[in-house]
């Protein structure tokens, strides 16, 4: 039987699968369903593949667990696959919205982003296996704290992909391209802290913190660059006690996205060089570099030719993007590891209420998955 016989054969399946895993609400934030989800995609995939040859569970504190599965295969090497569990959407939000396949598309809290995807890594294996075609040994990595920044999972993603014959993060394509740069992330804050007085009665003996901070936004809006593919998105700001105060205190949160690692310095001596031009405002910023640019190495874009052969086999055009958003691939891409993102589900919607999948291209995509695999033995 052909690859794409068998995934269209077996889609119903697939289906129900998605419906289970969407179904399972395991919001970012929320510790106890990122626990009961995490057991139950387990067992989805024991039920699916059999027990694993090797697993491990690292614990992720107050976020979500970060769960192993190596399965052998038939050819020498390995391949990692990484899939988050977690989503941006709240417990509850299934009440109003829940999972619906209508004309074609499939819609719920974190479908597109990135249950679908998920769901097709499993299915690959179980299709390679039933079929009997050769592959490498498949490590599954579920980590559910993608969606804030992956401070629990960073570490065991790059220590599972240190010798992995390739990457493959079943995140959502760009209208079916596989994603093969990404932008960095950078998350910051900055505090000023001013004078506090009567802004009626002693207007000029307070130094207002807000007045300072809008010079400080000023700054920071204009160390973007479209040029340089750097974006600075101040985002949020508060302050101020009071509209007859000068305000004592304003903050300001910030997001900045970059295409070159180089730009990560830059950006690093704009903060560290914020000033006032009232001497009595204090300014401290803080904040990190959440993940690194994505950059098309020569190992993925190897891979990335691989992929493309692959679904030139099956009649199928396959491109590449670039795009501004971050993931897990990112942290495997900066240790210059050959790793294709994207491989997940055709769709559009994601953290956004219209967020769905396109139906007729799970097939395709699992399809996709195990072509690639088989390639690589």
């Amino acid at each position: 039987m052909l690859i794409t016989d068998w995934t269209r054969q077996v889609l119903p399946a697939m289906l129900d699968d998605l419906r289970a895993v969407v179904e399972l609400e395991t919001n970012s934030y929320d510790k106890a369903m990122l626990v009961k989800g995490l057991r139950a995609i387990r067992a989805r995939v024991v039920g699916h593949l059999g027990t694993p040859d090797d697993e491990i569970l690292h614990e992720g504190g107050q976020h979500g667990d970060i769960l192993e599965l190596f399965y052998e295969g038939t050819a020498p090497g390995t391949i990692l696959m990484l899939s988050h569990y977690d989503t941006v959407w709240p417990t509850g939000t299934l009440k109003s919205w829940p999972f619906t396949v209508v004309e074609g598309k499939a819609t719920g809290p974190g479908v597109f982003d990135m249950k679908t995807g998920l769901v097709q890594s499993i299915w690959a294996l179980r299709g390679l296996r039933e079929l009997g075609l050769p592959h490498p040994s498949v490590r599954f990595l579920f980590n559910g704290d993608e969606e804030i920044g992956s401070p629990a999972s960073r570490e065991h993603i790059e220590a599972a992909g240190e010798d992995a014959l390739a990457t493959l993060v079943f995140e959502a394509s760009l209208d079916g391209a596989l994603k093969t740069a990404r932008k960095g992330v950078g998350l910051f804050n900055v505090s000023v802290t001013g004078v506090e007085a009567h802004a009626g009665l002693d207007p000029y003996a307070g130094a207002n913190a807000i007045h300072a901070l809008a010079e400080l936004v000023t700054t920071l809006a204009g160390a973007g660059s479209r040029e340089r593919g750097t974006t600075v998105n101040v985002g949020l700001i508060s302050g101020g006690t009071g509209r007859n105060v000068t305000a004592g205190r304003a903050t300001c949160g910030i997001d900045v996205r970059v295409t070159d690692p180089a730009e990560m310095g830059r950006i690093d001596d704009v903060f560290a060089g914020l000033r006032a031009s009232d001497s009595r405002v204090t300014i401290s910023a803080t904040g990190e570099w959440n993940r690194p640019p994505m950059v098309q190495n020569a190992a993925s874009q190897r891979l990335f030719k691989e992929a493309q052969g692959v679904a030139a086999g099956f009649g199928w055009t396959l491109d590449q993007a670039s795009v501004g958003g971050a993931s897990d691939g990112n942290f495997v891409s900066a240790l210059g590891r050959p790793v294709l993102d994207g491989m997940g589900a055709v769709g559009d919607g994601a953290h956004a209420r219209h967020e769905h999948v396109l139906v007729e291209h799970i097939p395709e995509r699992t399809a996709l998955t195990m072509g690639l695999i088989t390639a690589l033995a």
